[in-house]
């Protein structure tokens, strides 16, 4: 798999001018722009705010009735959400008022058995929201600051930055279309996305930049190592997704465990806009870089 798509895409950049290979990705990006700010503008939130991030309850309980039972019995309280994961049934609600929640508790308490409830407020939530906008402005902010103290040149500094800056935006917008909530562990996802983005930019900016030859041969072998980590990463990002999310199909007892589930699919979807971003965004931008005429002497040869 991973030798057909270097082919593949090396022949892709051999064949397509520097704007060509930069027109897709960054079509890409100004549709996720436009995606996360239709959604910030209509809902005040670019993403859709899990529990943790906007308060409310979840309550997971063991019973034999279908997720489709439970939420229309419970239709009178501010269900948001009832999904099955394995013998058990989790429901989460938004934010009530106290008799509310002591009223749905004890109705709850009294119909089943093996309960686990967990609540979040919404002062507690806000919090969270101004730490994580916090954790990732800082993360990106030290990336870009290291990534320039790196190079010391505008120009592949940049590329680096708008690459890892795509990979996250892509990340987003595809966790709004797909449904996907910012959790604490889509958020953790997102973070580590900085972190593979950096690190396949970084091969390839340090291949054309800091090593002798011809600059489409030092694209191509960046190329076969890049894709080669970055395919090794998805069948094990891939694993993690269908036993996470699939695994109870197979084993009735294996519950479904929506964290890994939702971080793996982020990831995944993080990583095919990496490979976009690295192997055209950021190629397109430096080879133009290195090809100009003042430099063409010291990058190509």
């Amino acid at each position: 798999m991973a030798t057909g798509l270097t082919e593949f895409l090396d022949n892709f950049v051999k064949t397509h001018d520097n704007r060509q290979l930069l027109a897709l990705p960054l079509a890409i990006l100004a549709v996720s722009l436009i995606i996360l700010l239709v959604s910030f503008i209509s809902s005040g939130s670019p993403l859709i705010l899990g529990m943790e991030f906007q308060g409310g309850t979840q309550i997971s309980l063991e019973t034999t009735e279908s997720p489709a039972v439970l939420e229309e019995m419970y239709s009178s309280y501010p269900i948001t959400d009832v999904r099955q994961t394995g013998s058990r049934v989790i429901m989460q609600f938004g934010i009530m008022d106290n008799e509310q929640q002591r009223q749905l508790e004890e109705d709850v308490m009294s119909r089943y058995s093996n309960v686990q409830i967990q609540q979040v407020g919404p002062v507690y939530g806000q919090e969270l929201q101004v730490q994580a906008v916090k954790a990732l402005v800082i993360s990106f902010i030290g990336m870009a600051i290291v990534v320039f103290l790196i190079y010391r040149t505008f120009i592949p500094s940049f590329a680096v930055i708008l690459s890892a800056f795509s990979d996250i935006m892509i990340a987003a917008a595809f966790m709004r279309v797909a449904g996907i909530e910012l959790s604490l562990g889509t958020l953790a996802a997102l973070l580590m996305l900085i972190g593979y983005s950096v690190d396949s930019d970084i091969l390839l900016t340090n291949r054309v930049i800091k090593r002798r030859g011809l600059v489409e041969e030092k694209v191509s072998r960046a190329m076969h190592t890049g894709i080669t980590m970055t395919t090794t990463t998805l069948a094990a990002l891939a694993s993690m997704y269908i036993v996470s999310t699939f695994g109870y199909l197979v084993i009735p007892s294996f519950a479904q465990i929506t964290l890994l589930s939702n971080i793996s699919i982020v990831l995944i979807a993080g990583l095919f806009a990496d490979m976009m971003n690295t192997w055209l965004l950021n190629t397109g931008i430096l080879r133009w870089y290195v090809m100009k005429p003042e430099f063409r002497g010291r990058y190509n040869r």
